[in-house]
C-alpha cells in the first residue's frame, strides 16, 4: 500500500459492507458505505474536502484563514479535521441540541464552537444565518480572514460526492446497482450520488429516507415542504429544498420514525457488529423497506454515516430514548 500524503489522502474510497442480516431477510444484497471509516468519523468529511478544494481552486485560502460554518456538527468536525491539515482555523456555529459528544471531538480538534438556541431556518437567529453574519463582520474587519462554505446551497458538495462516493459505489458494485436511498440533510449525497448513478443507469431507483421534524418527505409526495413531528436523529432532514437537492429526481421516499430507525441501529449492532448513529440506523430501514417493494435479487446502495460512539450518551441511555417515547431495544 502506497503511504499516504496527507491525511486528506485518506477521505473517501471507504467500503461497501454487505448487511448479511436485512439482505437474508429481502433477498436483495443491501449494502452500507462505509463513511464511519473516514479519518474525521462521518461522510461530511468529504463534503468538508470537496468545498475547500473548490475554493482554493476558486481563489486560494491563506495561511490562517478562519473557516466559519453553520452546522449540526459533523460538517464541523470534517472542516475542523481538513482545515487543520491545510492550515486553516475553524468557528462552529451550532444548535445546542447536538451530542455533547460532537462538540467534544470539535474541541480536540481545536475549532472553537459557539452554540446558540434551535430555530427554523426562516428564523434569523438560525445557526446558517449566524455563521454567515459572523463571516461577513470577520470580512468587513479584514478582507480574507474568514470563509463560509454555506454546505446547504454550495454545490460543490454534491459535485464532489458525485466524482467521488458515487464513483466508488459504480466501482464496488460492479456497476450493478439497481438502487441507492438515504437521508438527506444539505442534500449533497443524496444529490451527488443520485447525479453520478443516474450518469450511469438511467433507471436507477433513487429513494429518499426522512426523520420526523423533516419536510423533504411532504415535498417529494406533494410538492409543498410541510414539517410535522420530531426526531432525535442528528444531522438529517430539512425544512426547505437546498441547492444541493433542488435538481435530484426522487423515485420513491419514506418517513421512517425514531423507533423504527432506533430498532435497526440496535439490529446493526446485534447482527453485523456495526455501532452506528441513528441516521445509518435510519438508512438502513428505508433500504429494507425499499428492497420489499422492490422484490428480491436487486442489489441496494445506503449511507453508514458515522459512528454510534458520536451519541453514546443518548443512544445507549434507556431513559433518554423512554423520555423521548422510544422503547430502547434488546443487545442480546
Amino acid at each position: 500500500m502506497t503511504p499516504a500524503a496527507s491525511v486528506l489522502d485518506c477521505i473517501g474510497n471507504t467500503p461497501l459492507i454487505r448487511l448479511r442480516r436485512v439482505s437474508e431477510q429481502t433477498g436483495c444484497d443491501i449494502f452500507g458505505k462505509a463513511e464511519f471509516l473516514n479519518p474525521g468519523g462521518s461522510v461530511k468529511d468529504r463534503a468538508a474536502l470537496g468545498m475547500l478544494l473548490a475554493a482554493n481552486n476558486d481563489k486560494p485560502l491563506r495561511p490562517g484563514t478562519t473557516i466559519v460554518e453553520g452546522t449540526a456538527g459533523n460538517t464541523g468536525i470534517g472542516l475542523a479535521l481538513v482545515g487543520r491539515a491545510m492550515g486553516l482555523k475553524t468557528l462552529i456555529v451550532m444548535p445546542d441540541t447536538q451530542s455533547p459528544e460532537k462538540v467534544a471531538t470539535l474541541a480536540s480538534y481545536g475549532a472553537s464552537v459557539k452554540q446558540i438556541p434551535a430555530v427554523p431556518f426562516r428564523n434569523p437567529a438560525h445557526f446558517v444565518h449566524e455563521s454567515r453574519r459572523i463571516a461577513e463582520a470577520m470580512n468587513d474587519a479584514n478582507p480574507g480572514s474568514a470563509f463560509w462554505p454555506n454546505q446547504f446551497d454550495n454545490t460543490a458538495n454534491r459535485s464532489y460526492h458525485a466524482t467521488t462516493t458515487g464513483a466508488e459505489i459504480i466501482a464496488d458494485t460492479g456497476g450493478d446497482v439497481d438502487a441507492f436511498i438515504c437521508a438527506a440533510g444539505t442534500g449533497g449525497t443524496l444529490g451527488g450520488v443520485a447525479q453520478a448513478l443516474r450518469r450511469h443507469k438511467a433507471d436507477v431507483t433513487i429513494g429518499l429516507a426522512d426523520p420526523g421534524g423533516s419536510g423533504l418527505h411532504a415535498y417529494f409526495k406533494t410538492g409543498t415542504v410541510e414539517v410535522c413531528g420530531n426526531s432525535i436523529t442528528e444531522g438529517i432532514g430539512n425544512s426547505r429544498i437546498t441547492a444541493n437537492l433542488a435538481e435530484t429526481s426522487i423515485d420513491v421516499s419514506y418517513r421512517i420514525d425514531d423507533q423504527a430507525a432506533i430498532d435497526m441501529t440496535y439490529a446493526l449492532i446485534r447482527d453485523e457488529g456495526l455501532v452506528l448513529g441513528g441516521s445509518s440506523g435510519l438508512n438502513v430501514a428505508a433500504a429494507v423497506r425499499l428492497a420489499t417493494e422492490l422484490g428480491p435479487g436487486h442489489t441496494i446502495v445506503t449511507i453508514l454515516c458515522d459512528s454510534g460512539q458520536r451519541y453514546a450518551e443518548r443512544l445507549f441511555n434507556p431513559a433518554f430514548l423512554r423520555s423521548k417515547g422510544i422503547e430502547p431495544p434488546l443487545l442480546n
